[in-house]
């Protein structure tokens, strides 16, 4: 029994080891990937408008104050006459007090009905009709009372637009996981089917030596060297083409994780054989996965946000009743810095009722488009909750497969690795032919390359069983 199969673990199978190359285990690339991931950023951003939302949705809720402080310079008014105002003789009210008793009440009595007419230039002289200065200062308020339930919709609605911006941030970095454990575990495995070939490789040369060595003591032909160059020849295109692979994987690799392209990248993670407890089926609650899955919970505030769209639509048939004050104070001084003048209170209070009565039927429709709205998004519900269902299936199916697989590999491996050595054994004691050892070695390194193959697999399935569980681990 051979004590690792997988003879790549070590040099080749890490990458391009260095002092200049940048050690990558999977955490650290999960971190950098998560960290930095151009997807990941925006849905964090989208989180954080969603929270800014919030306050702008509760602000509606809360009192409106303004305040306002202005200062008018009058050019020129319309209420400016140019030569003032002045009444005739006639109409003029001027007592004299010299007048005897009698000549100054029988003045009173012909003149008291014009006596108003003496004072109406003073009378207008201080209206703010015309005046060339002029401060104003005011503050204005006002208060929503009633809306029909709208303003506590949009409230509720920026909250649950809030949670499922956070639930598609959980599954836009759950997805970003995955991408990099796939890429991995990918660039591992090439790296590994580098490292086989490059064994096999050696296995070929040191046989294509010791037949040399056989031609040269006479106990070999050149037709048997020949076989066995042309045997390492054969093996030569797959090395090539396994190191192309390695290369365009960890290409993959660099671009998720931010590396840059050119940058050397060696691998610490091992492709090892997966542990006892990994390999455990360890199977969950479909209600549970369900319950607590982060795109489904996601789809249920989309749910909760269509519901509240449909009051919003249905409160746009009830009035709206809002409280409004103005406070202000105004001033009329005769320079444009005087401020010993009387400032004058103007102080308004209202309440206003809007009652909706007609609008050419956009209510109705509006509301018809919500309650539409909200049957699509539980439909849409229903078949995400079987979709997550099937996804852990079809991932927990792959993982129980490819952990029956490596079993199954790792003793396929034995056996070639058996069959080679004995094939060797016997070819060195003239019993077997420099065919059956060539076809030996190659099906041992077809046998070392689907056990790589077979680990790999189980790891990038157990990756989809976390991806498909996102947001169950949390809860419980």
């Amino acid at each position: 029994m051979i004590a690792n199969p997988l003879m790549a673990q070590t040099g080749p199978a890490q990458g391009a080891s260095g002092p200049n190359a940048v050690n990558l285990s999977l955490q650290e690339a999960v971190a950098r990937a998560t960290g930095e991931s151009e997807e990941v950023r925006l849905a964090r951003a989208q989180y954080e408008i969603a929270s800014a939302q919030i306050s702008e949705a509760r602000a509606q809720a809360l009192p409106q104050i303004n305040g306002t402080l202005g200062y008018t310079r009058t050019l020129a008014s319309s209420f400016d006459t140019g030569g003032g105002f002045s009444l005739p003789d006639s109409l003029r009210f001027d007592p004299d007090p010299t007048q005897p008793l009698e000549e100054r009440v029988r003045y009173l009595e012909e003149k008291v009905p014009l006596a108003a007419l003496g004072s109406l230039s003073q009378l207008f002289s201080s209206l703010p009709f015309g005046q060339e200065h002029s401060y104003v200062a005011q503050v204005s308020g006002s208060q929503l009372l009633y809306a029909g339930g709208r303003v506590g919709a949009a409230l509720n609605i920026a909250r649950d637009y809030r949670s499922a911006a956070g639930y598609n941030l959980t599954e836009e970095t759950a997805d970003i996981m995955l991408q990099v454990k796939q890429a991995y575990y990918q660039a591992l495995l090439a790296r590994e089917l580098e490292g086989i070939s490059v064994a096999a490789l050696e296995q070929a040369e040191n046989f294509l030596a010791q037949e040399q060595l056989r031609l040269s003591a006479g106990q070999a032909s050149e037709l048997e060297v020949l076989r066995a160059e042309v045997a390492r020849d054969n093996i030569r295109p797959q090395l090539v083409e396994a190191r192309n692979a390695a290369e365009l994987s960890e290409l993959n690799l660099k671009r998720l994780v931010n590396i840059p392209l050119t940058e050397r990248v060696n691998l610490t993670t091992p492709l090892s054989r997966p542990s006892a407890s990994e390999l455990a089926d360890a199977q969950l609650n479909p209600e549970a996965l369900v319950a607590h899955r982060t795109s489904v919970l996601a789809a249920e505030r989309q749910v909760s946000i269509r519901e509240r769209q449909v009051r919003i639509a249905r409160g746009a048939y009830l009035p709206t009743v809002s409280l409004s004050m103005n406070y202000g104070r105004q001033m009329y001084p005769l320079t444009t810095f005087d401020f010993s003048g009387n400032w004058r209170t103007d102080w308004t209070v209202g309440l206003t009722a809007q009652v909706p009565i007609f609008n050419g039927g956009q209510r109705g429709s509006a509301l018809s488009q919500a309650r539409i709205e909200l049957d699509r998004s539980r439909l849409q519900l229903s078949q995400l909750r079987e979709a997550v269902q099937m996804q852990y299936e079809q991932a927990r199916g792959e993982k129980v497969r490819a952990s029956e697989a490596i079993a199954a590999r790792e003793r396929t491996v034995e056996q070639a690795q058996r069959v080679y050595d004995l094939t060797v054994l016997r070819y060195d004691q003239g019993l077997a032919t420099q065919l059956e050892v060539s076809q030996s070695r190659l099906d041992l390194l077809q046998a070392r390359m689907n056990y790589a193959q077979a680990i790999t697999d189980f790891y990038i399935a157990d990756a989809g069983v976390d991806r498909a569980a996102t947001g169950i681990n949390d809860a419980n």
